[in-house]
């Protein structure tokens, strides 16, 4: 009978942890290759050909990049394509590349061409991208001390959330990884489960949300 923290025969601890950085690695370098006037969908551009420099073999999820208003999205909702990237832009970047059989998966939101503007706008993206980054922190750190269920968790990191000001989107809410497919495993979100999820095999999704204003921030990463 499989287990929800099984992993497949050709599991290698170091391949794993290799395309967390390979996958780290490439987030930060589609990040630094973006220009202004892009499309999302020149975006997604960028980001296959860099997947492919780095060796990436296939990707088992979509690659997500998103900015503007539609950083508010979680990851089945439909972008607005008429909007392009401008200096001083939120956007966030979430790719699900697979390296040597191993699955990555990371997110991070940044701002665009930041000029050091000290415009308001800028000055809440500057907030928003922190405090998203300080859920992430605050539940895996409440995990390390409190060994808790991914559902407690979710419950966790909402109250955090809320008592920062913002709003999270549990329809972003973590899952497996694992060697490539990890869904033969459990295909269910994080949130979903009722036992303390193992390290390493983990990812948690945070994606919050502005109480007032259309611009969210998104951060992802392995429980580790």
């Amino acid at each position: 009978m499989q287990k929800i923290h099984d992993v497949g025969q050709e599991f290698n601890l170091s391949k794993y942890l290799k395309a967390r950085e390979l996958t780290i690695k490439a987030v930060q370098m589609i990040s630094d290759s973006l220009e202004e006037g892009m499309s999302e969908n020149d975006g997604h551009e960028l980001i296959d050909s860099t997947l492919t420099k780095l060796g990436s073999d296939k990707k088992w999820h979509p690659n997500k990049f998103r900015f503007g208003k539609n950083t508010t999205k979680s990851f089945r909702e439909i972008s607005d394509h008429s909007i392009k990237l401008k200096s001083n832009d939120i956007y966030f970047l979430d790719i699900g590349p697979v390296f040597d059989g191993h699955e990555g998966d990371y997110g991070e939101t940044f701002i665009f061409n930041n000029n050091n503007s000290l415009s308001a706008s800028v000055e809440e993206y500057k907030k928003i991208i922190l405090v998203s980054r300080s859920v992430f922190q605050l539940v895996v750190d409440e995990w390390k001390v409190n060994p808790s269920s991914g559902a407690n968790l979710y419950q966790f990191a909402e109250k955090k959330s809320q008592e920062l000001g913002y709003q999270l989107n549990l329809k972003m809410a973590g899952h497996r990884l694992s060697d490539f497919p990890h869904a033969i495993h459990f295909k269910g979100s994080l949130s979903e489960v009722d036992s303390v999820p193992e390290k390493n095999l983990w990812i948690l999704e945070i994606l919050i949300r502005h109480p007032t204003q259309e611009i969210g921030a998104f951060f992802e990463d392995i429980i580790m």
